[in-house]
């Protein structure tokens, strides 16, 4: 696997349920932009060992999920949600519900600031979605 450049700071590495992972993949495409930048199989050639995908300028990892050696331990839902600061809530919401995320909490400008949104993607990873409202910090 070619190095595609430094992975600096906190990395989210998902485990995808159900031998989903090229799915996934075409997913984050479609719904947020990712481009990829590695991916490996299995030695069973069907299941996604690794995919390294860049979303909005920061790494996303992730693998299919081996229950076999986790019990199913990594699948979601979990008690995290990966947040996506972007220039514009609303087209990211638009785009990834197009996709099929799920919604969770429609755009809304919330008291801290930001326009700010939340769905959940076909894997059942929760996403929130966050612009700073026009005049706040």
């Amino acid at each position: 696997m070619e190095n595609q450049g430094p992975t600096t700071g906190l990395t989210p590495h998902l485990a995808i349920p159900d031998k989903r992972g090229a799915e996934a993949i075409d997913f984050y495409g479609k719904a947020f932009g990712a481009t990829e930048q590695a991916r490996m199989l299995a030695d069973d050639g069907v299941r996604l060992m690794h995919a390294h995908l860049t979303v909005n300028g920061a790494s996303l990892m992730m693998h299919d999920d081996f229950p076999e050696y986790t019990g199913g331990a990594m699948a979601p839902p979990s008690g995290v949600t990966l947040h996506l600061q972007v220039d514009d809530t609303d087209a990211w919401y638009d785009r990834a519900i197009a996709a099929g995320a799920t919604p969770r909490m429609p755009p809304e400008d919330m008291f801290w600031g930001d326009r700010y949104a939340q769905v959940i993607d076909p894997f059942g990873h929760a996403w929130s979605i966050g612009t700073p409202v026009k005049g706040e910090k």
